[in-house]
Protein backbone atom coordinates (compact mmCIF):
# COMPACT_ATOMS: atom_id res chain seq x y z
CA UNK A 1 0.00 0.00 0.00
CA UNK A 2 1.37 3.46 -0.47
CA UNK A 3 -0.04 6.68 -0.11
CA UNK A 4 0.43 10.40 -2.15
CA UNK A 5 2.20 13.06 -0.34
CA UNK A 6 4.37 16.39 -1.84
CA UNK A 7 3.80 14.37 -5.49
CA UNK A 8 5.59 11.29 -3.58
CA UNK A 9 4.37 7.91 -2.94
CA UNK A 10 5.37 7.07 0.27
CA UNK A 11 5.44 3.14 0.66
CA UNK A 12 2.99 2.60 4.15
CA UNK A 13 3.90 -1.80 4.08
CA UNK A 14 6.04 -4.27 2.17
CA UNK A 15 5.01 -7.29 0.36
CA UNK A 16 7.34 -10.28 1.09
CA UNK A 17 7.44 -12.20 -1.86
CA UNK A 18 9.34 -14.78 -0.28
CA UNK A 19 9.62 -17.66 -2.43
CA UNK A 20 7.96 -17.32 -6.12
CA UNK A 21 6.27 -21.01 -6.26
CA UNK A 22 3.63 -22.36 -7.73
CA UNK A 23 0.53 -23.23 -5.49
CA UNK A 24 0.98 -27.37 -4.78
CA UNK A 25 4.60 -26.70 -3.88
CA UNK A 26 4.44 -23.84 -1.70
CA UNK A 27 1.88 -26.55 0.27
CA UNK A 28 5.11 -29.23 0.21
CA UNK A 29 7.39 -26.20 1.39
CA UNK A 30 4.36 -25.21 3.65
CA UNK A 31 4.30 -28.97 5.57
CA UNK A 32 7.85 -29.32 5.87
CA UNK A 33 8.67 -26.09 7.47
CA UNK A 34 5.58 -26.53 9.38
CA UNK A 35 6.91 -29.91 10.88
CA UNK A 36 10.43 -28.77 11.22
CA UNK A 37 9.52 -25.38 12.88
CA UNK A 38 7.12 -27.69 15.14
CA UNK A 39 9.71 -30.15 16.07
CA UNK A 40 12.33 -27.39 16.99
CA UNK A 41 10.35 -25.62 19.53
CA UNK A 42 9.35 -29.00 21.12
CA UNK A 43 13.02 -30.34 20.98
CA UNK A 44 14.25 -27.51 22.73
CA UNK A 45 11.45 -27.11 25.18
CA UNK A 46 11.95 -30.78 26.20
CA UNK A 47 15.97 -29.57 26.50
CA UNK A 48 15.12 -26.90 29.03
CA UNK A 49 12.89 -29.65 31.24
CA UNK A 50 15.43 -31.47 31.36
CA UNK A 51 18.38 -29.44 31.93
CA UNK A 52 15.86 -27.88 34.74
CA UNK A 53 14.45 -30.80 36.29
CA UNK A 54 17.46 -33.50 36.30
CA UNK A 55 20.25 -32.75 39.56
CA UNK A 56 22.82 -34.20 37.30
CA UNK A 57 22.36 -31.38 34.60
CA UNK A 58 22.72 -28.60 36.99
CA UNK A 59 26.20 -27.56 35.50
CA UNK A 60 27.50 -24.64 33.60
CA UNK A 61 27.78 -26.25 30.60
CA UNK A 62 24.11 -27.57 30.49
CA UNK A 63 22.68 -24.05 31.98
CA UNK A 64 24.25 -22.63 28.94
CA UNK A 65 22.48 -25.41 26.42
CA UNK A 66 19.56 -24.69 28.13
CA UNK A 67 19.93 -20.86 27.85
CA UNK A 68 20.99 -21.58 23.89
CA UNK A 69 17.67 -23.52 23.91
CA UNK A 70 15.38 -20.84 25.37
CA UNK A 71 16.99 -18.52 22.69
CA UNK A 72 16.45 -21.25 19.37
CA UNK A 73 12.65 -21.27 20.53
CA UNK A 74 12.04 -17.31 19.56
CA UNK A 75 14.90 -16.72 16.97
CA UNK A 76 12.71 -19.06 14.17
CA UNK A 77 9.31 -17.72 15.77
CA UNK A 78 10.52 -14.10 14.82
CA UNK A 79 10.02 -15.34 10.78
CA UNK A 80 9.07 -18.86 10.02
CA UNK A 81 5.70 -18.29 11.62
CA UNK A 82 4.92 -14.94 9.23
CA UNK A 83 6.47 -17.05 6.09
CA UNK A 84 4.13 -20.27 7.30
CA UNK A 85 1.22 -17.67 6.62
CA UNK A 86 2.06 -16.23 3.51
CA UNK A 87 2.92 -19.89 2.27
CA UNK A 88 -0.84 -21.03 3.49
CA UNK A 89 -2.86 -18.34 2.61
CA UNK A 90 -0.49 -16.58 -0.20
CA UNK A 91 -1.05 -13.38 2.00
CA UNK A 92 2.44 -11.55 1.45
CA UNK A 93 1.46 -7.48 2.75
CA UNK A 94 3.01 -6.55 6.17
CA UNK A 95 2.82 -2.88 7.59
CA UNK A 96 5.86 -0.97 7.85
CA UNK A 97 5.91 -1.02 11.59
CA UNK A 98 5.65 -4.66 11.52
CA UNK A 99 8.68 -4.92 9.23
CA UNK A 100 10.64 -2.98 11.25
CA UNK A 101 9.48 -4.85 14.08
CA UNK A 102 10.51 -7.99 12.74
CA UNK A 103 13.56 -6.96 11.33
CA UNK A 104 14.60 -5.30 14.99
CA UNK A 105 13.66 -8.46 16.70
CA UNK A 106 15.58 -10.79 14.15
CA UNK A 107 18.81 -9.55 14.41
CA UNK A 108 18.29 -8.58 17.60
CA UNK A 109 18.18 -12.74 18.63
CA UNK A 110 20.88 -13.18 15.77
CA UNK A 111 23.47 -10.77 17.33
CA UNK A 112 22.12 -12.62 21.24
CA UNK A 113 23.05 -16.09 19.75
CA UNK A 114 26.24 -14.31 18.92
CA UNK A 115 27.66 -13.65 21.79
CA UNK A 116 26.25 -16.39 23.93
CA UNK A 117 27.87 -18.37 21.69
CA UNK A 118 30.98 -17.10 22.62
CA UNK A 119 30.27 -17.29 26.26
CA UNK A 120 30.02 -20.90 26.04
CA UNK A 121 33.43 -21.03 24.30
CA UNK A 122 34.83 -19.59 27.41
CA UNK A 123 32.93 -21.80 29.42
CA UNK A 124 34.61 -24.66 27.56
CA UNK A 125 37.94 -23.06 27.87
CA UNK A 126 37.89 -23.00 31.32
CA UNK A 127 36.60 -26.51 31.86
CA UNK A 128 39.37 -27.87 29.88
CA UNK A 129 42.12 -25.86 30.65
CA UNK A 130 41.58 -25.13 34.49
CA UNK A 131 39.64 -28.49 35.56
CA UNK A 132 40.24 -27.55 39.28
CA UNK A 133 38.73 -23.99 39.33
CA UNK A 134 36.13 -25.00 36.84
CA UNK A 135 33.19 -24.45 39.50
CA UNK A 136 34.60 -21.57 41.37
CA UNK A 137 35.25 -19.45 37.84
CA UNK A 138 31.90 -20.54 36.20
CA UNK A 139 29.84 -20.08 39.68
CA UNK A 140 26.14 -19.65 39.06
CA UNK A 141 26.21 -15.59 39.62
CA UNK A 142 29.10 -15.66 36.51
CA UNK A 143 26.73 -17.72 34.18
CA UNK A 144 23.56 -15.54 34.98
CA UNK A 145 25.89 -12.76 34.12
CA UNK A 146 27.38 -13.80 30.69
CA UNK A 147 23.43 -14.63 29.80
CA UNK A 148 21.81 -11.61 30.79
CA UNK A 149 24.71 -9.67 28.83
CA UNK A 150 24.52 -11.80 25.93
CA UNK A 151 20.31 -10.81 25.55
CA UNK A 152 21.20 -7.01 26.74
CA UNK A 153 24.00 -6.91 24.34
CA UNK A 154 22.15 -8.69 21.52
CA UNK A 155 19.44 -6.36 21.68
CA UNK A 156 21.26 -2.74 22.38
CA UNK A 157 23.45 -3.26 18.97
CA UNK A 158 20.88 -3.21 16.82
CA UNK A 159 18.92 0.10 18.19
CA UNK A 160 20.76 2.43 16.12
CA UNK A 161 20.66 0.69 13.07
CA UNK A 162 17.07 0.00 12.92
CA UNK A 163 16.16 3.62 14.25
CA UNK A 164 18.13 4.39 11.30
CA UNK A 165 15.98 2.13 8.86
CA UNK A 166 12.76 3.25 10.19
CA UNK A 167 13.71 6.79 9.17
CA UNK A 168 14.09 6.27 5.57
CA UNK A 169 11.97 6.71 3.17
CA UNK A 170 10.31 4.00 1.01
CA UNK A 171 9.07 5.00 -2.51
CA UNK A 172 8.18 3.58 -6.18
CA UNK A 173 8.10 -0.30 -5.12
CA UNK A 174 7.64 -2.01 -2.20
CA UNK A 175 8.52 -5.52 -2.73
CA UNK A 176 10.99 -7.29 -0.85
CA UNK A 177 12.40 -10.16 -1.91
CA UNK A 178 12.56 -12.07 1.15
CA UNK A 179 10.58 -14.15 3.17
CA UNK A 180 11.37 -11.26 6.18
CA UNK A 181 12.38 -8.12 6.21
CA UNK A 182 16.16 -8.67 5.66
CA UNK A 183 18.68 -5.47 5.41
CA UNK A 184 19.78 -5.08 1.80
CA UNK A 185 16.38 -5.65 -0.03
CA UNK A 186 15.05 -2.77 2.42
CA UNK A 187 17.47 -0.74 1.44
CA UNK A 188 17.17 -1.25 -2.03
CA UNK A 189 13.82 0.05 -1.77
CA UNK A 190 14.59 3.06 -0.09
CA UNK A 191 14.83 6.64 -1.77
CA UNK A 192 16.95 7.89 0.94
CA UNK A 193 20.54 8.05 1.27
CA UNK A 194 21.60 4.87 2.53
CA UNK A 195 25.35 4.40 2.34
CA UNK A 196 25.94 5.88 5.95
CA UNK A 197 23.51 3.24 7.30
CA UNK A 198 25.10 0.22 5.11
CA UNK A 199 28.37 1.07 6.41
CA UNK A 200 27.39 1.32 10.31
CA UNK A 201 25.50 -2.05 9.76
CA UNK A 202 28.96 -3.91 7.70
CA UNK A 203 31.04 -2.21 10.74
CA UNK A 204 28.58 -3.60 13.38
CA UNK A 205 28.96 -6.56 11.70
CA UNK A 206 31.82 -6.78 11.10
CA UNK A 207 32.80 -5.73 15.17
CA UNK A 208 30.20 -8.19 16.31
CA UNK A 209 30.68 -11.24 14.37
CA UNK A 210 33.88 -11.46 13.91
CA UNK A 211 34.97 -9.97 17.08
CA UNK A 212 33.24 -13.10 18.71
CA UNK A 213 34.26 -15.60 15.92
CA UNK A 214 37.77 -14.07 17.05
CA UNK A 215 37.40 -15.07 20.88
CA UNK A 216 36.14 -18.72 19.84
CA UNK A 217 39.04 -19.24 17.55
CA UNK A 218 41.29 -17.95 20.39
CA UNK A 219 39.59 -20.28 23.15
CA UNK A 220 39.51 -23.35 21.09
CA UNK A 221 43.43 -22.98 20.28
CA UNK A 222 43.75 -23.32 23.72
CA UNK A 223 41.45 -25.91 24.14
CA UNK A 224 42.96 -28.16 21.36
CA UNK A 225 46.44 -27.49 23.02
CA UNK A 226 45.68 -28.39 26.08
CA UNK A 227 43.82 -31.20 24.94
CA UNK A 228 46.72 -32.37 23.17
CA UNK A 229 49.13 -32.32 26.13
CA UNK A 230 46.98 -34.99 28.07
CA UNK A 231 48.63 -37.89 29.05
CA UNK A 232 46.39 -41.00 27.90
CA UNK A 233 44.08 -41.17 24.60
CA UNK A 234 41.22 -41.65 26.90
CA UNK A 235 41.72 -38.49 28.80
CA UNK A 236 41.90 -37.03 24.74
CA UNK A 237 38.58 -38.70 23.69
CA UNK A 238 36.96 -37.39 27.19
CA UNK A 239 38.10 -33.65 26.61
CA UNK A 240 37.41 -33.99 22.49
CA UNK A 241 33.65 -34.97 23.67
CA UNK A 242 32.65 -32.05 25.68
CA UNK A 243 33.80 -29.50 23.24
CA UNK A 244 33.18 -30.66 19.73
CA UNK A 245 29.29 -30.30 19.86
CA UNK A 246 29.43 -26.52 20.64
CA UNK A 247 31.92 -26.82 17.58
CA UNK A 248 29.58 -27.60 15.34
CA UNK A 249 27.19 -25.76 16.45
CA UNK A 250 29.64 -22.44 16.15
CA UNK A 251 30.87 -23.76 12.35
CA UNK A 252 27.88 -24.13 11.20
CA UNK A 253 26.16 -20.51 12.65
CA UNK A 254 29.33 -18.47 11.82
CA UNK A 255 29.68 -19.92 8.59
CA UNK A 256 26.65 -18.81 6.96
CA UNK A 257 26.13 -15.19 8.62
CA UNK A 258 30.03 -14.42 7.85
CA UNK A 259 29.11 -14.96 4.44
CA UNK A 260 25.76 -13.36 4.31
CA UNK A 261 26.98 -9.99 6.57
CA UNK A 262 30.81 -9.95 6.58
CA UNK A 263 30.50 -8.44 3.17
CA UNK A 264 31.17 -4.60 1.93
CA UNK A 265 27.80 -5.40 -0.13
CA UNK A 266 25.22 -6.81 0.37
CA UNK A 267 23.02 -5.73 -2.22
CA UNK A 268 24.51 -8.36 -5.28
CA UNK A 269 23.46 -11.60 -3.77
CA UNK A 270 20.05 -10.99 -2.67
CA UNK A 271 18.27 -14.23 -3.94
CA UNK A 272 21.33 -16.13 -2.39
CA UNK A 273 21.31 -14.55 0.94
CA UNK A 274 17.78 -15.73 1.10
CA UNK A 275 18.20 -19.19 0.64
CA UNK A 276 21.63 -19.15 2.95
CA UNK A 277 19.57 -17.48 5.90
CA UNK A 278 17.55 -20.19 5.59
CA UNK A 279 20.18 -22.29 7.54
CA UNK A 280 20.24 -20.05 10.76
CA UNK A 281 16.77 -18.99 10.80
CA UNK A 282 15.36 -22.50 10.50
CA UNK A 283 17.54 -25.28 10.39
CA UNK A 284 20.10 -24.67 13.12
CA UNK A 285 17.50 -23.84 15.91
CA UNK A 286 16.23 -27.58 15.00
CA UNK A 287 20.14 -28.98 14.74
CA UNK A 288 21.77 -27.71 17.84
CA UNK A 289 19.03 -29.65 19.96
CA UNK A 290 20.11 -33.02 18.02
CA UNK A 291 23.85 -32.21 17.87
CA UNK A 292 23.59 -31.54 21.76
CA UNK A 293 22.16 -34.56 22.47
CA UNK A 294 23.19 -37.61 20.00
CA UNK A 295 26.62 -36.37 21.32
CA UNK A 296 25.96 -36.22 24.47
CA UNK A 297 25.94 -39.50 26.96
CA UNK A 298 24.78 -36.93 30.24
CA UNK A 299 21.49 -35.15 28.12
CA UNK A 300 20.88 -38.93 26.79
CA UNK A 301 20.80 -40.44 30.12
CA UNK A 302 18.50 -37.79 31.29
CA UNK A 303 16.50 -37.50 28.38
CA UNK A 304 15.52 -41.10 28.79
CA UNK A 305 14.75 -40.43 32.55
CA UNK A 306 12.15 -38.10 31.21
CA UNK A 307 10.59 -39.69 29.02
CA UNK A 308 10.30 -42.46 31.47
CA UNK A 309 9.04 -40.54 34.19
CA UNK A 310 6.04 -39.05 31.57
CA UNK A 311 5.14 -42.27 30.60
CA UNK A 312 4.82 -43.71 34.16
CA UNK A 313 2.68 -40.51 34.99
CA UNK A 314 0.22 -40.87 31.77
CA UNK A 315 -0.70 -44.53 32.73
CA UNK A 316 -1.32 -43.79 36.53
CA UNK A 317 -3.28 -40.71 35.16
Amino acid sequence: MAIKQNNETIVTEFLLVGFSLLKETGLYLFIIICIIYIVTISANIFIIIIVKTERRLHKPMYFFIGGLSFLEIWYPSVTVPRLLWSLKTREESISAAGCMTQFYFHFSLGATEIFLLTAMAYDRYVAICYPLRYLLIMSPRVCTVLIIGSWVGGFAAVVVPCLQISSLTFCGGNEIDHYYCDLAPLLKLSCSETLSIERLFFCLSLFIILGCFFLIIVSYVCIIRTTMMLPTASGRRKAFSTFVSHLIVVLLFYGTIIFMFVRPNTGGLLHLNKIVSIIPSIVTPLLNPIIYTLRNHEVIEAMKKTALKMVLFHLKG
